[in-house]
């Protein structure tokens, strides 16, 4: 196992990484945006304004975009599971 190797797996995990969170951070970000925008123009300075609507936008983004990410995840796993003799040898 060459360094090359090593480097070129280790991206390929932080790019799938990277795939997979994206959508739902990117959800959260926009929400409490939007949350930090209403809370600012009506001077609400509630805690729970700000979590709550992020915490539903990232379970309804679960449930949108959960099958998508766990295809991702599955088919990652199962290229290093069938690869594995070529990882030790």
């Amino acid at each position: 196992m060459s360094a090359d190797f090593i480097i070129r797996l280790a991206e390929q995990g932080v790019y799938i990484v990277l795939v997979v969170c994206g959508p739902l951070l990117l959800l959260s970000l926009a929400v409490g945006l939007v949350v930090s925008i209403f809370q600012a123009a009506t001077q609400i300075q509630e805690q729970t304004l700000a979590f709550v609507p992020k915490i539903v936008a990232v379970l309804l983004g679960l449930v949108f975009f959960g099958p998508w990410m766990l295809s991702k995840m599955v088919s990652y796993a199962h290229d290093i599971f069938n690869n594995l003799a070529s990882f030790i040898g």
